[in-house]
């Protein structure tokens, strides 16, 4: 279960990988999101040692939806754009371990579905999800990965996103989700799946990544044209870009260890 001791009430800490994936090209992108929802699927969610695990689906057309802001890349590149995210969420920083048997099934099964896969993970406890709308329901969600300034270090980077900018996200609202991690410097090693592209130059790494979510697209589409436009001189100091993405879906197999008879969105 998720610890709370060291935080404030409504914030629990997890453990925590996103891995980033990119469809084949020479393929239909549908029949891969499909084969990823489908058969792909069955083989994350029977890992033991999950508390969670959702698949972060996101529109076709992104091209960065964050306004743009002096100093900071708001522009995503085009072959830089993700298709979606595997959020796994372990119960304990041993799990890994005990999953390994399911981790190599879905190595095999990766060159099926997805030309490049990036696997970013926190220390435990980074992982941080908050309740700042129990109740409410989430009709409508945006990712937003951040890449750190040039001279941003790691450390006063974690802080800013945790003690400057999630406060401020949390008083525009209209959140219904809100769920932000950071991560340890990226590693080819750590997810080196074969026959896959694992290429990710030091100027396109991403250090932090935020869930928000809203009711609906309108208050999505309000949070960007109102608030986020505010945010702009608090980012610039500490971060170089700010990739905002559309979430089509977000679909959970395990909730709370245990798998569910069919996806939830």
């Amino acid at each position: 279960m998720a610890d709370s001791t060291n935080d404030k009430p409504g914030v629990s800490t997890h453990f925590t990988s996103s891995i980033l994936l990119w469809m084949r090209s020479d393929k239909p992108r549908q029949e891969g999101m499909d084969r990823w929802k489908g058969p792909h699927s069955g083989i994350i969610a029977a890992t033991p040692g999950l508390l969670e695990y959702r698949q972060i689906h996101l529109d076709a057309h992104n091209p960065g939806r964050w306004p743009s802001a002096p100093g900071i890349e708001a522009a995503i590149p085009e072959d830089r754009r993700i298709d979606g995210i595997a959020e796994v969420t372990f119960e304990n920083v041993l799990s890994p371990l005990a999953g390994r048997k399911q981790t190599a099934l879905a190595f095999e099964d990766e060159v099926n579905i997805f030309r490049r896969t990036l696997l970013h993970a926190g220390p435990p406890g980074t992982s941080r999800w908050y309740d700042v709308a129990p109740g409410r329901k989430t009709g409508s969600r945006a990712l937003i990965y951040l890449r750190r300034g040039e001279e941003e270090g790691t450390v006063a980077f974690h802080r800013f996103v945790k003690k400057t900018l999630t406060p401020a996200l949390i008083a525009v609202g209209s959140l219904t989700e809100l769920r932000t991690q950071v991560f340890l410097p990226w590693s080819e090693k750590t997810w080196d799946t074969p026959n896959v592209a694992h290429d990710n130059p030091a100027d396109q790494h991403l250090h932090a990544s935020l869930i928000l979510g809203f009711v609906d697209d309108a208050a999505r589409d309000a949070f960007y044209a109102e608030y986020a436009p505010q945010l702009g001189d608090l980012l610039a100091p500490h971060v170089s870009a700010i990739h905002a993405y559309d979430v089509v879906e977000a679909l959970t197999y395990v909730r709370d260890s245990r798998i569910l008879p069919h996806a939830e969105s």
